[in-house]
């Protein structure tokens, strides 16, 4: 839709070689999950993850680094631990009063009466204040806040305290692409050397589709509360289901979308994540209809001669 086209192939780095470089860089990622499953202490998990990142280092020449490279990144560490330790400590401030005035209680108590028994609504109305959370606060504060307020609400509507959880968290990282404080987004616009607002308000738009997965957690077992074959149903009605959302939020897919083709993605979207299969099987065949019809059509023009 953008008009960008993939890297030459000429341009692409050799896989092989791209591997063969930095395999062994997975050993602390695999020592990292290894010792958090055996109940070891975060603080120690990272410690040993950090030890086992220098030693998978010395390995390969190219990678071998000095005395100087290791100082270098510990200050780093230090320097980034300071906003994640100062935002961890405004938001344990705000945890206490929350805890000692008993708002977190009546700010559930609101949300279950304003959702009228609805997991729905009730997701909805978490998800706003995420929104709110998210212009003043970096992620990890803000699922501190949101789990505190919102967490007993879920839980109260008889929502599994994992799924709860899961919700809270998703709808945190709403931070990382919400203007003014879009930190994410305003990392990749310096990178990028674009306009920051403009870049956070583009993010903020595209990561709206995931407002759908929290719904989806709590009506459908997508985090393996079900059997192996409703799983994998529900993973794959939801994948294609966030195809045909961005598809039509964006009014493309292989081509431009009339505003028939558009009004029949929105159906096949809603179809794709409505907690019924075979509604969601109908929302799968409507949408590889509308997929096979732009692709032929595509296809059809190219093929004429000039």
């Amino acid at each position: 839709k953008e008009g960008f086209k993939p890297m030459l192939k000429a341009d692409l780095p050799n896989v092989k070689q791209t591997l063969k470089n930095g395999l062994h860089f997975f050993i602390p990622v695999f020592i990292l999950i290894y010792v958090l499953f055996n109940n070891y202490s975060p603080m120690m998990a990272g410690f040993v993850a950090v030890i086992s990142t220098i030693v998978a280092a010395m390995l390969r020449r190219a990678t071998r680094l000095s005395l100087k490279d290791i100082m270098g990144g510990l200050e780093a560490g230090a320097r980034n631990a300071v906003m994640v330790s100062v935002a961890c400590g405004c938001a344990g401030i705000i945890v206490g009063c929350v805890s000692l005035t008993g708002l977190g209680l009546k700010f559930s108590s609101l949300v279950v009466s304003l959702s009228a028994g609805s997991p729905f609504l009730a997701i909805i109305l978490i998800g706003m204040a995420s929104l709110v959370l998210g212009t003043g606060l970096p992620v990890t504060a803000s699922y501190i806040v949101l789990v505190i307020l919102a967490g007993p609400a879920l839980m109260d509507l008889g929502l599994p305290i994992i799924v709860a959880h899961m919700i809270v968290f998703w709808y945190s990282q709403d931070a990382n692409v919400t203007p003014p404080v879009s930190l994410a987004a305003f990392a990749g616009a310096g990178i990028a050397g674009a306009s920051p607002m403009k870049t956070g308000f583009a993010s903020w738009k595209i990561a709206k589709g995931l407002y759908i997965i929290p719904i989806v957690m709590a009506y459908r077992p997508l985090l393996g509360n079900g059997t192996p074959t409703e799983v994998i149903m529900t993973t794959f009605f939801t994948t294609i289901g966030l195809i045909a959302f961005t598809s039509a939020m964006e009014r493309f897919l292989f081509k431009r979308l009339n505003l028939i083709e558009t009004l029949l993605m929105v159906a096949a979207a809603l179809a794709l994540f409505w907690p019924n299969y075979a509604l969601s099987g109908g929302g799968a065949i409507l949408l590889a209809l509308l997929a096979g019809r732009q692709w032929f059509s595509l296809n059809s023009k190219k093929a004429i001669p000039a």
